[in-house]
C-alpha cells in the first residue's frame, strides 16, 4: 500500500465528491482524528485517521510554511 503524505492546511481530493458538488477539502486538524473542511460550502467533517487515509485520493495543493 502506498504511503499517502499530507499535512495541515493541504488541499486534498477525496474519492467521492461532497453533495455540494466540490471535491476539494482543506485539512484543518491533524491527530488521531482528522478534520477536513469543504472548499465549496465550508462544511467540516471529522474522520478517524484510518478512514481518512482510505478515502483520500491525492493531495492537490501542499501548504507552504
Amino acid at each position: 500500500m502506498e504511503n499517502k503524505e499530507f499535512g495541515l492546511y493541504d488541499i486534498v481530493e477525496m474519492k467521492k465528491p461532497h453533495p455540494c458538488g466540490t471535491n476539494r477539502w482543506k485539512v484543518i486538524r491533524l491527530g488521531a482524528d482528522i478534520r477536513i473542511k469543504c472548499e465549496g460550502c465550508a462544511h467540516s467533517v471529522l474522520l478517524p485517521r484510518k478512514e481518512f487515509v482510505r478515502k483520500m485520493k491525492k493531495v492537490l495543493v501542499k501548504h507552504e510554511e
